[in-house]
Parts: C-alpha cells; sequence; structure tokens
C-alpha cells in the first residue's frame, strides 16, 4: 500500500527491495527524508527513533555542508535487512570530505553534532567520498543483535572507506 508520503516523496526500489529517495537540496527537504525512514521501518522497529535522529543529521549535513544546498540535490536510501538496517545519504560533494565537529559559518554552537552522533547511535558508519560525492551511511542492530554484537567486538569509532575504482568493490 503506498502512502500519501511516499506519493509526494516520489520513493522507488533499487531492484535489491531498498527503498530510494532524491530529494532537492533544500533544509525543507530533510524532514522528507526523516518521513521516508519512519515509513520504511514502521514506528514499531526497535531503532526507529536512532534511524530517523541520524537520517535528519547527516541529511542536514548533505544540505548545508556540501553543493546538495546550493540547487543540488541528495538521495537516501534505506536497507532492510534480515539483522540490521543500512540507511546511506549520498550528496552533490564538498571541496573537503565530511568532518566532525566542524562549527556552522555563522559561529552558532546548534551545530558540529551529526557525525559524533553517529558515533553514538549507529552500530558502524562510514564515508565514501568517490568522483567528489559524499556518501555517509550507517548501520543499526535490532536491540538483541546490537547487545551480541558488543559482546563478540569492539566497536571502533568510525569506519571509513577510501574511494574505490568501482562502486561496490568493497563492504561497508
Amino acid at each position: 500500500m503506498v502512502t500519501r508520503w511516499e506519493e509526494l516523496m516520489e520513493i522507488s526500489g533499487d531492484g535489491a527491495g531498498n527503498r530510494v529517495a532524491r530529494l532537492a537540496g533544500g533544509r525543507d527537504q530533510v524532514g522528507r527524508a526523516r518521513r521516508l525512514v519512519s515509513a520504511a521501518l514502521g514506528r514499531g522497529h526497535p531503532r526507529h527513533d536512532d534511524c530517523v535522529l541520524l537520517t535528519s543529521e547527516i541529511a542536514t549535513n548533505a544540505v548545508v555542508h556540501s553543493r546538495s544546498g546550493d540547487g543540488g540535490t541528495f538521495t537516501v536510501t534505506v536497507s532492510r535487512l534480515p539483522d540490521r538496517v543500512r540507511i546511506c545519504v549520498e550528496d552533490d560533494g564538498s571541496a573537503a570530505p565530511p568532518c566532525a565537529g566542524h562549527p556552522l559559518p555563522n559561529g552558532s554552537s546548534q551545530g558540529g553534532r551529526g557525525l559524533p552522533l553517529l558515533d553514538l547511535l549507529a552500530d558502524r558508519w562510514g564515508l565514501v567520498r568517490e568522483a567528489g560525492r559524499n556518501e555517509v551511511w550507517f548501520e543499526v542492530w535490532s536491540d538483541g543483535e546490537r547487545h551480541a554484537a558488543a559482546l563478540t567486538r569492539r566497536r571502533p569509532a568510525a569506519r571509513v572507506r577510501p574511494a574505490v575504482a568501482a562502486r561496490g568493490a568493497t563492504s561497508g
């Protein structure tokens, strides 16, 4: 069943069961990115709120810190896997790679929390910078899966994948 939000966002599938939305690079589109994630997961998902918050942060970064916010677009992809959710935001690129803790240009203390929040709430996250474009992705497991994963490995601060010649040559 297609919801009203899905019609407005022009959500499509990519043949692998992922939900994909290409959005204009305006700040008002960050809310649409949140609604995409909420609709794809459903409010009953155990990590719904974490996924919506993290999507909001990285979509905002795409609009504020990349060419997406200068008349470009950004793409949000939501992948529901059997053991986890993976969300990617790809923007139109920037002069420098995304970096944690950059203050907003106007000196506001309101910014600079997106990537540190990823580190705190995501089970894994990373950055792919390829052909001048940035893709920030994160994964979260259900609470039970997250607890089991924590027992078997120590989570690093961040996973950063270098750009690769062929997309998909390395896995996140």
